[in-house]
């Protein structure tokens, strides 16, 4: 699933009037403006963030009274838009947000909006059975992001030293093509993307995925902290809503109809991105709360993200351990 490149800042600049009637209308008329700015939410392929779709169809934000604009974008690159400064909010794993504030850009998780629970897969080439037969060959994946978190801990559970993997880089959509290509023993890929990489070598298959580490692989809306504390209120508004969102998705009249909304969006059938969806554990706001409580374990964010910090620094993805505590504001699920 899912590195910042360069982060980009501006500075605004504030004129001094010669009338101070003129100063004083521009000074009521500038929080107006900013108010009247629509949040601005990059959004990618992951079901847990689609998810979203329905939300924007049906006009739930604005029947909440949320002002906000959600821009599509391929997983690297919604992290690189917020990281230069272009969006309030991203939708990403737990790990690739410390990624973005180990390198810089700030932000702090808001909403958890799923876990992946089997979309996010090791694929063995032809002939590969097992995590075992890895041992001396190569594997391409986003080497420092989700995947190669998730083949680590994997290598971990089989007793194979990461030593004994030759790493290729890798972006996540050029996968299936060099995994038919026979140079690699394996790739690490989410859904669609290792879908397609298995139809592409005929007898490939997975090795393991994040099914056999639920919590491995959080994913959430999060936001930068000056977005956060200027318009606070109403991102408890969009959380608020996550529960209808989910609600839609999950309830057996309305899945259909939120299916269709989704798939229409990645560009599949139906049926197909249904697969997509039980590879992924949607979250109401009550689990979601008990998920944001601070514990040890890939149970709590908060455990899952410290492992995440360690391996991130570990593979210097960046140099400092990040303050996991002050990566997280589990309030906004109680409407705080």
């Amino acid at each position: 699933m899912r590195i910042p490149t360069l982060i980009t800042g501006g500075l605004t600049s504030l004129r001094r009037s010669l009338s101070v009637l003129t100063l004083a209308a521009g000074l009521l008329a500038a929080p107006t403006a900013q108010a009247a700015e629509p949040l601005r939410i990059g959004y990618s392929d992951w079901p847990g963030w689609v998810a979203w779709q329905v939300a924007i169809e049906k006009g739930w934000l604005k029947e909440a009274g949320i002002e906000a604009k959600f821009e599509w974008f391929d997983y690297s690159a919604s992290m690189d838009a917020f990281s230069a400064g272009k969006l309030d909010a991203v939708t990403c794993t737990n790990g690739d947000a410390l990624v973005m504030s180990g390198n810089g850009a700030r932000n702090v998780m808001i909403l958890l909006t799923d876990y992946s629970n089997g979309n996010d897969i090791i694929v063995g080439k032809p002939g590969v059975k097992s995590l075992a037969d890895l041992k001396g060959k190569k594997v391409g994946l986003e080497v420092g992001l989700v995947e190669h978190l998730l083949l680590i801990d994997g290598l971990q559970k089989a007793g194979i030293k990461e030593s004994d993997v030759a790493l290729v880089n890798a972006k996540t959509n050029e996968t299936p093509q060099i995994l038919a290509s026979g140079d690699v023993a394996a790739i690490g890929a989410w859904q669609p993307i290792a879908g397609q990489a298995m139809r592409g070598a005929a007898g490939a298959r997975p090795l393991y995925s994040s099914a056999d580490r639920p919590g491995l692989i959080y994913d959430v809306v999060t936001v930068t902290p000056a977005s956060l504390a200027a318009r606070r209120a109403e991102w408890i508004k969009l959380v608020g809503l996550w529960d209808r969102v989910v609600g839609y998705i999950t309830d057996p009249t309305t899945q259909g109809d939120a299916v269709a909304i989704m798939a229409a969006k990645v560009g599949v059938e139906p049926a197909v991105f249904t697969r997509f969806l039980r590879g992924t554990k949607l979250l109401t706001l009550a689990e979601g709360r008990a998920v944001m409580k601070d514990a040890d374990g890939f149970g709590s964010l908060y455990g899952s993200s410290r492992h995440a910090d360690a391996f991130n620094v570990k593979f210097e993805v960046y140099k400092t351990p990040q303050d996991v505590k002050a990566s997280i504001d589990p309030a906004l699920t109680d409407g705080k």
